[in-house]
């Protein structure tokens, strides 16, 4: 059953993207504003979808702790899943995110207009200074600026492997940092198209304040979204145990 309704959501899955990319286009003659509130509803809407047809609830743990005003949001990223599932939470909500993404018919060109920041891996130190420089303006406007520290999705229990591009970002930013910890790869794993029921867990650690210095803001951030995800990942396992029993 795992394995039909797995096919069966993907289906819908992109079906439902494609629907509110019709939805969208209008918002090409609007704000910014326009394209992300559609974005929000494509997120819950694929929420939804997650959980009737494949049996994957969503809990969210410490919204409360979401500070008014410009953020560095840094995620855990461990499969596709909160590229969609976290938008609903923020205010005024930016991905930071590779470049190659703005060259997707349609897709690429909402990503522009919703003015998420992109970054050109290739470029080395320019490319990350290109980056911060787009990342300080969208925060200037008081925006919550959702960055993957590690880069790329990591398969759960593998060894972090943060990048220093957030600590430059946050160094720069003067304001504060969310960590968010979660199991999404449990349930969603990369690479592959199934889906495993049970419930995705988020959780929202303390803001870090603006104006540590870079070695403490850096272990400060790995010690807390690593001990927390190790946490989460093992409250997973112990789900999808239970459910197989």
């Amino acid at each position: 059953m795992i394995f039909i309704r797995s096919i069966l959501f993907n289906v819908v899955f992109y079906l439902n993207l494609m629907f509110w990319m019709v939805v969208a286009i209008p918002t090409f003659l609007m704000s910014y504003r326009a394209i992300m509130q559609v974005a929000k509803l494509w997120g819950l809407t694929s929420l939804f979808w997650l959980r009737v047809i494949c049996g994957i609830k969503a809990e969210f743990r410490g919204v409360e702790k979401i500070p008014p005003g410009a953020l560095i949001v840094a995620a855990k990223h461990q499969s596709a899943w909160e590229t969609f599932a976290l938008l609903w939470m923020f205010h005024d909500p930016a991905f930071i995110l590779k470049r190659e993404l703005r060259w997707i018919p349609l897709f690429g060109w909402f990503t522009w207009k919703g003015r998420m920041v992109p970054v050109d891996r290739g470029a080395g130190s320019q490319g990350l200074a290109a980056m911060n420089e787009r990342a300080w303006q969208e925060l200037a406007r008081g925006r919550q600026l959702i960055i993957f520290p590690e880069g790329t999705r990591r398969p759960v229990g593998a060894e972090p492997k943060y990048k220093y591009g957030i600590v430059h970002l946050y160094a720069g930013a003067g304001v504060p940092c969310l960590p968010i910890a979660l199991n999404s790869g449990l349930f969603w794993p990369r690479r592959t198209f199934l889906r495993v029921p049970g419930t995705v867990v988020v959780e929202i650690l303390d803001p870090i304040p603006p104006g540590l210095d870079k070695e403490a803001f850096a272990a400060r951030l790995h010690n807390d979204l690593e001990t927390a995800t190790a946490r989460l990942i093992a409250e997973g396992r112990r789900e999808i145990a239970r459910n197989l029993r």
